[in-house]
């Protein structure tokens, strides 16, 4: 398992259409994937889960990973969240 503390800097936060392509990328991969923020937990293959958070710009989220690919899936989430756009 691996967790990794990010700061989200896409300009809407995990709303919307970011929040959409955040749940594709996540379920490319096999890994059980979960995201928190505030001691909330939840699946990040899951976007009424993802919504539910209302991740800004600029806060620190958790993510966490387990399984097979679990390297390669967090590699790619923290990069979708860590860009500017």
């Amino acid at each position: 398992m691996i967790e990794r503390k990010i700061t989200v800097n896409l300009t809407t936060g995990l709303q919307a259409r970011p929040a959409a392509k955040f749940v594709q990328e996540a379920n490319r991969y096999s890994s059980n994937v979960f995201l928190e923020k505030d001691n909330k937990r939840v699946n990040a293959k899951s976007i009424m889960g993802l919504m539910s958070l209302a991740v800004g710009t600029g806060e620190e989220i958790l993510l966490v990973a387990d399984g097979a690919d679990e390297e390669d899936v967090i590699s790619e989430l923290t990069a979708f969240v860590s860009k500017e756009q």
